[in-house]
């Protein structure tokens, strides 16, 4: 039985990563070996699984069904054991975790190692900027999300909220006066290429007043730091984190463009998969972000 049970544990992994070399990497296998995982998994089933050419991997109707069931079976067994580890009142194991590398580097590194201190059987695992989707292909327990989210299969907790300002150097603001919420309309923008219209914002006034603003993307990046070099070189305005630029709006590198004006908060989010059970070493950190980092 154990012997299906790791073919069957190599074919997740397959599909997840949607690559043979991806899933042996992460399984400490060879490719060969995963190869031979496979051969043997269909030759018990009698039946293929997965449809393999150069350039993609695909799962037969077969397959597909094979996947669904076990995904939940695996995932059945992983809180098994994790619940006997709770009930034992012990923790262990790795606990794989990402974030932004600007929010990481400024607040979540920092407390790593108080964490580690209060839970020193807990491994902990670090990945900068991973995606969602590596809740699944790279087995992440936790991911801390800046931002609104997308509805998903996944579960969140709110940590705590966060303010964005738009800024701009005092270089580029002699070139491109901006003294109204419609000037910023007319001029050039930096905008976050995670976002579906980075440069729509609703600006609020002391009264409460609403106005719209929809500037021109010049520039673009997926990277706060990199909008922010970017702001720095005046080539734009930027709607960025206030946390981030702290330093260059107190020295006056940049300026806070409308003050009288504010913009909604964004939140910050830990996300998880969606499971009846929640890992013991998953709640552990979670509270542990909520005392350090909750408002």
């Amino acid at each position: 039985m154990h012997v299906h049970l790791n073919r069957v544990q190599t074919f997740l992994a397959i599909v997840d990563f949607g690559s043979f070399t991806k899933a042996a990497s992460y399984l400490n296998i060879s490719r060969a070996m995963a190869s031979l995982h496979i051969k043997a998994l269909e030759e018990a089933l009698a039946t293929t699984l997965l449809v393999r050419n150069t350039r993609a991997i695909a799962l037969t109707e077969t397959g597909q069904s094979f996947y669904a069931e076990f995904k939940a079976i695996v995932a059945d067994i992983d809180t098994a054991f994790d619940k006997v580890l709770q009930g034992s009142e012990r923790l262990g194991g790795t606990l794989r975790i990402s974030s932004t590398s600007e929010y990481g580097e400024k607040y979540l590194l920092p407390l790593l190692p108080l964490f580690a201190q209060r839970y020193p059987q807990i491994k902990l695992s670090y990945y900068a900027d991973s995606s969602l989707n590596d809740l699944v292909a790279e087995k992440l327990d936790l991911v801390i999300r800046l931002g609104s989210l997308a509805d998903s299969a996944f579960k969140s907790r709110k940590i705590a909220d966060y303010h964005v300002v738009p800024v701009a150097t005092a270089a580029f603001l002699q070139r491109h006066p901006v003294h109204a919420p419609q000037d910023l309309n007319g001029v050039p923008w930096i905008a976050n290429s995670n976002l579906q219209t980075p440069t729509q914002w609703l600006l609020h006034d002391a009264q409460g007043q609403e106005v719209t603003v929809s500037g021109v993307p010049y520039f673009e990046s997926n990277s706060s730091a990199a909008m922010r070099a970017m702001t720095l070189s005046s080539l734009g305005v930027a709607v960025l984190p206030q946390w981030l630029i702290e330093d260059e709006l107190a020295s006056g590198q940049l300026i806070r463009l409308l003050p009288a004006y504010s913009l909604p908060a964004r939140s910050i989010n830990v996300v998880f998969p969606n499971q009846a059970h929640v890992p013991h070493k998953s709640r552990v950190f979670i509270d542990f972000l909520l005392q350090h980092l909750a408002q």
